[in-house]
């Protein structure tokens, strides 16, 4: 069975939140990569991504999201998630990210800091 994955974008007045749904791993990190590389501008001083409709993360994508976060904090922008399904919050406590990452319930808690 293969799950779908989709990615999409929105903002709430002047933060942009990417939208992540269905499986976050080898063969589709390189697609979210690429959404957070366009906010690597320094313009946005927040990017909030929503994993609330992630299924699975794997190591792939948590390595893009630590190098979204690093580039991101060199331009003085910050990159918070939005994370409510136990299993993949599991995953960020598992690997210490959750140390790393500032990690809300909603997205406009996110949006709020």
């Amino acid at each position: 069975m293969e799950m779908t994955f989709e990615i999409g974008e929105t903002r709430h007045g002047e933060v942009p939140v990417v939208a992540v749904a269905g499986e976050i791993d080898m063969a589709t990190a390189p697609a979210l990569r690429e959404r957070l590389v366009a906010h690597e501008t320094g313009h946005d001083r927040v990017v909030v991504v929503d994993l609330t409709s992630v299924t699975f993360i794997d190591s792939t994508a948590l390595g893009v999201l630590v190098g979204a976060y690093r580039r991101l904090g060199d331009v003085g922008s910050v990159l918070r998630l939005v994370v409510t399904e136990a299993r993949i919050l599991k995953v960020f406590e598992i690997t210490d990210l959750v140390s790393v990452f500032p990690i809300f319930d909603t997205v406009a808690a996110a949006v709020a800091g």
